[in-house]
């Protein structure tokens, strides 16, 4: 095992620690063909990856967070994607007492389909607002009943159950990776991609209208720039009076007229008929 953790650290710059949270093996054994050729996941003791990793480059921060049961991830990702493809193949399970939340848990508004009955009670310990509609139960508004990191009751997991509602996400999470002398914990592999796509939107945004005003010929800005152009030259083909084409003709006798209403109106306020 030894041998095969050092000759795996000399082929990869990438190496990830992560956690197994309620992972099925048929999720490990779909994830491992998902990753074939691209990463080798690997549980191992910690000992012996100690002696593994201790030749890298700047690697006492890394080892310091070798505790408990970790799956060693053996890559040339880039750890954000590795990250993705991780996130993406997660599912969601039933809540049992004693899980952890693995993020916020909402019950929603709307019907329940449940009856009204015993259950009611259970509603009201788990501090959700309802309202009996139809003979059926509904929930008043959207309630978190349980934060992030905190623990779930035996009394909402049987609650959760019965509104069929699966809040666990399980699969690997990762919580650190080393590149290249560099580690990166959790709160650095995470993107949000919806974000960072409205953010470079923004800023083309910003930049193309940039590049017009001041006159910056680009793929981008061409057809602005040629668009500016010729309603400037229409303005000053209009101004002073110069019938270049149909378009600027048409133009012209529409202000004609409009000049020749307002005058008209004038002239009657005034007694002319």
């Amino acid at each position: 095992m030894l041998a095969q953790l050092e000759e795996l650290v000399s082929r990869y710059n990438v190496i990830a620690l992560a956690k197994l949270n309620k992972v099925r093996a048929s999720q490990l054994m779909s994830l491992r063909k998902k990753l074939a050729g691209q990463a080798r996941l690997l549980v191992a003791k910690n000992t012996l990856a100690k002696k593994a990793l201790q030749k890298l480059k700047n690697s006492e921060p890394f080892l310091k967070l070798l505790q408990g049961q970790n799956l060693l991830i053996f890559t040339k990702l880039d750890p954000f994607k590795l990250n993705l493809i991780l996130e993406k193949n997660k599912v969601f399970l039933p809540a049992r007492a004693g899980d952890i939340a693995t993020d916020p848990i909402v019950v929603p508004a709307g019907n329940t389909g449940l009856p009204p009955g015993p259950v009611l009670s259970e509603f009201k310990e788990c501090g959700v607002p309802t309202r009996i509609d139809a003979g059926s139960i509904w929930v008043a508004k959207d309630t978190v009943v349980r934060q992030k990191g905190e623990v779930i009751s035996p009394k909402l997991a049987s609650l959760l159950a019965k509104l069929g509602i699966k809040p666990i996400r399980a699969g690997i999470s990762l919580y650190a990776a080393y590149v290249d002398g560099i580690v990166l914990m959790e709160e650095d592999l995470k993107i949000n991609l919806e974000e960072y796509a409205k953010q470079i939107g923004g800023l083309h945004a910003q930049a193309l209208a940039l590049a017009v005003e001041v006159g910056y010929p680009s793929k981008e800005s061409l057809p602005l720039l040629i668009a500016r152009a010729v309603q400037q030259s229409l303005a000053v083909a209009v101004s002073a009076g110069y019938p270049a084409d149909e378009a600027v003709t048409a133009r012209l006798v529409a202000e004609a007229y409009l000049k020749a209403s307002v005058l008209t109106e004038e002239l009657r306020k005034r007694g002319y008929s």
